[in-house]
């Protein structure tokens, strides 16, 4: 293993994140309509989050990125509800601490920029990400909220920040 960088996403990271996202998103089998799959942002990650409010991280290691997750104000929700996104590592990143690394910075990105609650989607049998989640203090919803167009994601989750 060599060394752990978290940063801010940059322009040339566009082409290799969206393959990452991809490929998480088949490994778990997780439908490639109504979920983040279809998102035409996939492509153009470094512009869907050079905005004011949203911010997205990638994690690399050895210059090869190996996860990423973002946060940006929900669509079509709240002014002050913001929406953890977007959030996939490869099978060599699990089961380090580095999702948890990432939803602190992401948290406390968006803490910064005045959100009061932070949302998230994901699958019910995503059980190892859900059980991250709760043990951050997100709570599981009944229905979603705002309007992310993710219709196939089926578990629902918020947090007081």
């Amino acid at each position: 293993m060599g060394e752990i960088k978290i940063r801010t996403i940059v322009h040339k990271d566009n082409e290799a994140l969206g393959a990452l996202i991809r490929s998480v998103l088949v490994e778990m089998g997780v439908p490639k309509v109504g979920t983040a799959y279809e998102d035409e942002a996939l492509d153009q990650m470094y512009e869907t989050y050079d905005q004011l409010r949203g911010a997205y991280y990638v994690v690399e290691e050895d210059r090869k990125i190996i996860g990423g997750g973002g946060v940006a104000p929900l669509e079509k929700g709240d002014l002050d509800i913001c929406e953890l996104q977007k959030m996939y590592f490869l099978p060599e990143a699990r089961g380090r601490g580095l999702g948890l690394r990432m939803i602190n910075i992401c948290l406390d990105f968006a803490k910064g920029k005045g959100f009061s609650k932070c949302y998230l989607e994901t699958m019910p049998y995503m059980k190892a990400a859900r059980k991250l989640y709760q043990k951050l203090g997100f709570k599981d919803l009944d229905a979603p909220i705002g309007d992310t167009g993710h219709y196939s994601c089926q578990a629902w989750m918020i947090k007081d920040l």
